[in-house]
């Protein structure tokens, strides 16, 4: 696992001028005015697709560059078409900007399939919050090198109704005792539901005591014997869950109408903000709270990316050096907008900026966010899933 020093030391590189062909900042706005950049993006959500077409209208007015929103469903598909196209050695690609992280921006760095490094050459990523969000540097395990600019947070968070709730559980060891006073009104997705997973990986990371062991890939013996604490507290926690662990539910989407319905107590979510969202949606009470675990919760950061033969290179970095403006992030932070945390550090930013993220926090908020852990290496996932469906999936 890196530690904060190496995050510091890696901040302070990557701010230093990168290359030439960023050095000059005017020079790049210049020859991004009439470009066009086709950016790749996933188009499941009606708010989502509103904000990209709001910051078209944006970077359209102030810099000229025409943003056209390529809506997709898999972004593993946009990986093959670069990767194709890089083969057939066509120079002015068909993506100039896309939606990105995980396992595709692995591959992307492992393959050179991207441009740059062009991210910490942008102006405003000089306000990006690399220390207390590590995750804007370190993309799940691969260190992101100034390949992909940060453009949005997720990290693992639960909810209930505090009218019910005197003291959240702030730990998975507290989440257990918990579920043990009110037996059946918890639970959590059954795995490879994303949500599911995550739980049991927020779990293995709080019941191992040597959290180095995450940085690096693992094989299946070795993945067993660190796993025994861990399956440890799953066997305990598992007779006071909903339907004392026989049966799971298959998705967050069904937890959260199970808490709604009052059925369990708590909920589950990789983003800060859909409490509050639930709550002014009138799907859960104004007496909802949300929290994290204490000691912090699993996290990851999602990113633009700029492929090593988009034709609109400049018009990407302008777009992605928006996306990162306070007025953006402010925008996309808004929960009417669309509820996505920002990534940049608040305290940097001048009065004017900051007061844009000022608002009081609504009902269903995080009132006191807890440091967002970094994932498990990749190779962890596919374990975690064989091994809880061997143990507990066959009812």
């Amino acid at each position: 696992m890196i530690n904060r020093r190496s995050l510091l030391s890696f901040a302070a590189v990557s701010l230093l001028p990168n290359m030439a062909f960023a050095a000059d900042w005017s020079a790049v706005e210049a020859e991004a005015k009439g470009q066009e950049v086709y950016f790749n993006a996933w188009a499941g959500a009606d708010n989502i697709n509103a904000y990209i077409a709001w910051a078209g209208e944006q970077v359209k007015a102030r810099f000229g560059v025409t943003l056209n929103h390529i809506k997709i469903t898999d972004t593993a598909e946009v990986v093959k078409r670069v990767r194709d196209e890089v083969k057939a050695g066509k120079a002015d690609g068909s993506v100039d900007l896309v939606w990105i992280n995980g396992e595709n921006f692995r591959v992307m760095k492992t393959e050179k399939l991207l441009f740059g490094p062009f991210a910490a050459a942008l102006p405003n990523f000089a306000f990006v919050d690399t220390v207390g969000k590590p995750t804007t540097l370190q993309d799940f395990t691969e260190t992101v090198d100034g390949l992909e600019s940060p453009w949005g947070m997720a990290q693992f968070t639960f909810f209930g109704d505090g009218a019910k709730i005197s003291s959240p559980p702030k730990s998975m060891i507290e989440l257990a005792a918990f579920a043990k006073a009110n037996p059946g009104r918890v639970t959590y997705p059954a795995p490879p539901d994303f949500h599911g997973t995550t739980f049991l990986k927020q779990a293995l990371v709080e019941a191992t005591s040597d959290r180095s062991i995450f940085a690096k890939p693992i094989d299946k013996e070795a993945f067993a014997a660190a796993a025994k604490p861990w399956l440890a507290f799953l066997d305990e926690l598992r007779p006071s869950l909903w339907r004392e662990g026989k049966q799971y539910p298959k998705s967050q989407a069904e937890i959260t109408q199970m808490v709604a319905d009052g059925e369990l107590l708590i909920g589950l979510t990789f983003n800060p903000n859909e409490p509050a969202n639930l709550v002014a949606a009138g799907t859960l009470p104004k007496t909802t709270i949300a929290w994290q675990h204490a000691a912090g919760t699993i996290g990851n950061s999602h990113f633009v990316a700029i492929p090593t033969n988009a034709k609109a290179k400049a018009g990407a970095q302008v777009v992605a050096n928006f996306l990162l403006s306070a007025e953006a992030q402010a925008r996309k932070n808004d929960l009417k907008i669309w509820g996505d945390p920002t990534v940049l550090d608040v305290t940097k930013l001048s009065g004017d900026d900051a007061k844009q993220f000022a608002n009081l926090p609504a009902p269903g908020s995080v009132i006191f966010p807890a440091p967002a852990m970094l994932e498990p290496h990749g190779s962890f996932v596919p374990l975690i899933e064989a091994i809880w469906l061997d143990h507990y999936g066959k009812g």
